[in-house]
Formats: C-alpha cells, structure tokens, sequence
C-alpha cells in the first residue's frame, strides 16, 4: 500500500514538471504585475485542494504541500517554466521566510521548543506528571483538565497550542490517552476559544476588519452567535464526560487504552523525548513556573507591541498589538527566565541548558516544515485570486436569501478557510461584505452574519490540514500531522452540520435566547444517538 502511494505521488510530481518544463510560454519581465489567467476564477482554488487531497490520500504532508504550491506556481505563472520557478521561490518560500510576522511564529516556536525540553530534562514534565496522577483520577478526569486549562489560556491560539501541550501531555499519556485525541482537544480548545474571547489576539484582529464601526463592541455582541465555537466546547465536554468515541478516533483511543498512544508506527516526535533523562532533582515547580512565567511574558509583549507602555488602555492596545512580534519577545524573556530558575535551583547546569537549544530545534523542524509550505501555498493563491473569486461570489449571493445569509456565508467561510488554511485571511474577504450587505437594512442580521464568518472561519482553519493551528495542535501533542487531521474531521464536521442548522434557525428569529439553545440542544440529541450506535469508551 505505501509503495502504491509512493508511486502514485512519484507520478504526480513527474506529471506536474514535465506539464511546466514542455510549456512553451515565456515568462515576461514584468510578470509579476500581470494578473495570471486563472486570477480570480474556480481554477485559483484548485492548489490547496490538491494539496489536501494529496495529503489524506498518501499521508505524506510534506510532499503533497510541495506539489500543491507547485500547480498553484504553473497557474500563476500561465504554465511557464521560469515564471513557475520565481513564483514558487522567489513569491512563496523566500517570500514567506523573509515575512517578519512569519518569522515572529517561527522564533516563538522554537523558543517553545528549547524550553520544553529544559523542562523534560530538568525533570519538571516527570514531576508534574507524577503529581497530577495522583490528583486527577481516571481518562475523563485528564480530559477535563485538557479543556479546562486549554480554556483559560485564550490569549493566543498559537501559545494556547504549544502550552497545553507541554503541560498536559504527561498526563495524557500517563492515563492512557491517545495522541491524537490530546491534539484535538488542544486545536478545539485554541481557535475555537480565541474567537470568543474579547482579549485575545483573535478580538484583535477581527475588530480591526470592521471599518468605520465600533469593531470591539461588535464583536462582543457576536459571541452568542458564534454556534461553531460555543457548540465545539459543549461537545467536547459531552463526549468526554459520555465516553463517546467514533470514526478513526474511537481506533485510536481503544488501541490507547491498551497502552497504544499513537496506533501509527509514524512518531514523528519520539527521539526528542527517548534522549532525555529523567532528573531526579525536578519539582512541579520546574514546570509550573516556567510556564506562568511564560503567560506572562507573553501577555506583556503583546501589549507591549500595542503601545501600551506609551500611554495606550490596556484593551486598546491589545486590540492592536503585533501577536508574532510579542510572542517572540516574551517566549525569549521567559527562556531567560527559565534558564536563570534552572541555574539557581541547580537541577541544570548552564552548559546543560544551552544544550536544549538544538534538541528543541529539532523537536519543531516538523512543524516549522509544515507551517513553511502552507504559508507558501496561501502566498500562491493569494496571487490567484482567491479572495476576489470568493468575494464575488459572496456579493451575487446576497440577493433574495436575507434569511439564509448566516448559513450561507457559515459554508462559504468554512470552504475558503479549509482551502486556504487560513481564519484570518477569511475574516478579511468576508466580513467587510458583510457589513456592506446589512449596514443600513438589518444591524441584528449582520451581528448573525459577521459572527458567522468567524464561525465558519474557525471551521474550515479547525478542518485543514495546511492549517497553521492544525499545525501547531499536532506539535503541541507531538502526534502524527495527518493523523491529527484525519481523527479530529468527523468531530469537526458534526460540530459544524448542527451550526449550519443553528444557523439557519437565527437567521429567522433573529436571536440567541432561542438558536443557541437550540443548537445545543441538537448537539445533544445528536451525540446520544452517536453513543448509541457506537457504545462507551471504558478504560
């Protein structure tokens, strides 16, 4: 079956190149400011979905990415050679790699990563581990404390990811929880999280989409309406307190029970965690401290980035704060921090702990590869167009579905962020249309519509495999990528056929007193039929 899949994506590649090596066009010198032919048409979406598809059918992320960014390459460069070269280096890797705000991510990544590792080899991961074993009793109790932690972190998806992660995982695997179920708890409990949470990065930049407007106030007003989001909390406390487990999941998590954490013979993180010893020396305080000291650190950056050490309300400059830019200057202070607790405790020596620089690298060069190649796949369709074909289609929707609208942009939002892998960049595309539809005809429907572009947002980047959440998920549960993915699916898709109905209800009545618990009412009727089909998950 692998060698199929090796040739299959072997022939693929050949077909790819040969198609842009035979291509008889010249690329132009002013190429570049020239709009390819499939700008803004079907076509310019046709890159990330090849690469997803690729993706779950070989279960080789790297390569499939690879090949995505180079057809959206040919495309942009209208099946030249030379144009398909330049745009895949010179407008996607390089571009990407010389991004500050791309770069901010990759050093606060990193930086996790050795700090990370000096907790393992410091011995604070073991202690907390042992101490949490005695106080959490059972598979459900470790779960709860996933979400209940996952949660209270709300400032940063990204920081929300690597955190719980480093925290929790000793503790899932101590009670048998598999990798891939850790990983959906932390990717459900980091954008999902971070969207209805008024201080966080998130708030941030979807106020800063609504133009003209008071875009905080808004915002707030579409928490209640953000039915992926609340709904994809209300099921993961359900399916752990119920014991409910389907799809490839519920392998994963009987395999667990048995002693099998991962089901896959693919580890991508196991030898940075074999090489480290267990030190006798560490206390639970060489892990809470480190990372509170983290929180912290992190907190003050951003804010730090949003000026408010020059004058600015807390609020305020959190509403505009730079996130990758103050998440790597408070990842460093705490690195600082971190190595100076470490030294004064003396459970390692300095020498030691400049050790962990590159076994923490390494940790991260699989999330570092993957968030790499779906930054340069976004940068591709991007140059295609993407954002306007979905814009237009938007707009020419907008006619007689008043009503409807809600449900309909949900889907839209879900599709271009699965596709694009980005909740941002959807925010972007969608929400300006939105207030342009609604502004002066109906102001509680375009609360519903606007909350709906983050849900669906949330959804399709929660789905999407080049998603740099999904990304980040799997590295904090240091689990396979694609099995990430591929377990965490049906629960997503689930969550979001019940929003997609919740949706259709509020946009008739217009209120949240009554499709919000409606919604969930549904989500509940919905996993018990689940758990009837299925049975309970005992340990």
């Amino acid at each position: 079956m692998r060698k199929t899949k090796r040739r299959v994506l072997g022939s693929l590649f050949l077909l790819f190149m040969m198609t842009a090596a035979f291509s008889v066009t010249v690329f132009a010198g002013d190429g570049e400011t020239v709009k390819p032919d499939m700008y803004a048409t079907f076509w310019s979406l046709i890159p990330p979905v090849v690469a997803i598809g690729l993706a779950l059918i070989t279960k080789e992320v790297y390569s499939s990415l690879f090949i995505g960014i180079l057809v959206g390459g040919i495309f942009a460069a209208d099946f030249s050679f030379e144009g398909t070269v330049k745009h895949v280096l010179d407008g996607g890797i390089v571009k990407v790699l010389t991004d500050s705000a791309n770069v901010g991510i990759l050093v606060f990544l990193v930086i996790l990563g050795v700090i990370v590792s000096m907790m393992n080899k410091a011995g604070g991961s073991a202690a907390f581990g042992e101490w949490a074993g005695g106080k959490i009793k059972g598979r459900v109790g470790a779960q709860l404390v996933t979400i209940i932690l996952g949660v209270l972190i709300f400032i940063d998806d990204y920081f929300n990811c690597l955190t719980v992660g480093s925290v929790m995982r000793p503790v899932t695997d101590r009670h048998n929880i598999s990798r891939a179920k850790l990983a959906y708890l932390i990717d459900s409990t980091a954008a999902p999280v971070c969207i209805i949470a008024p201080i966080s990065s998130w708030a941030a930049a979807v106020s800063s989409y609504v133009e003209g407007k008071d875009g905080f106030a808004i915002f707030i007003q579409a928490i209640p309406y953000n039915f992926y989001a609340l709904l994809t909390i209300v099921m993961m406390v359900a399916i752990t307190v119920m014991k409910i487990e389907y799809g490839p999941m519920r392998m994963h998590e009987l395999n667990a029970v048995k002693g099998d954490i991962y089901t896959t013979p693919d580890r991508p993180y196991a030898d940075a965690e074999s090489e480290k010893k267990e030190n006798v020396k560490g206390k639970v305080i060489d892990l809470v401290f480190p990372v509170l000291a983290l929180v912290v650190c992190c907190v003050i950056g951003m804010i730090y980035t949003g000026g408010f050490f020059s004058g600015t309300d807390f609020v305020t400059a959190f509403s505009q704060c730079v996130a990758s830019e103050g998440l790597a200057i408070g990842s460093f202070f705490g690195l600082i921090i971190t190595i100076a607790l470490y030294s004064v405790r003396r459970v390692l020596r300095f020498r030691e702990c400049m050790d962990c620089i590159p076994d923490g690298f390494r940790a991260m060069v699989p999330a570092i590869l993957i968030l790499t190649f779906a930054w340069s796949l976004k940068a591709m369709t991007d140059t295609l167009g993407a954002d306007v074909f979905v814009s237009e289609l938007v707009k020419s929707s907008a006619g007689g579905f008043m009503n409807f609208l809600p449900a309909i942009i949900f889907l839209i939002g879900c599709f271009l962020a699965f596709a694009t892998g980005t909740s941002w960049g959807t925010f972007g595309i969608l929400i300006p249309i939105v207030v342009a539809v609604f502004e002066n005809s109906n102001p509680t429907l375009m609360i519903i519509s606007i909350s709906a572009c983050m849900a669906g947002a949330v959804c399709g980047d929660h789905c999407s495999p080049i998603s740099d959440t999904t990304i980040m998920s799997s590295a904090g549960a240091q689990c396979n990528h694609v099995n990430h993915v591929s377990t965490q699916l049906p629960y997503a898709v689930t969550v979001a056929s019940v929003s997609f109905v919740t949706y259709i209800i509020a946009g008739f009545v217009q209120t949240a007193w009554i499709a919000l618990p409606a919604g969930i009412i549904l989500m509940m009727l919905v996993l018990l039929v689940i758990r009837k089909k299925y049975g309970k998950v005992e340990e």
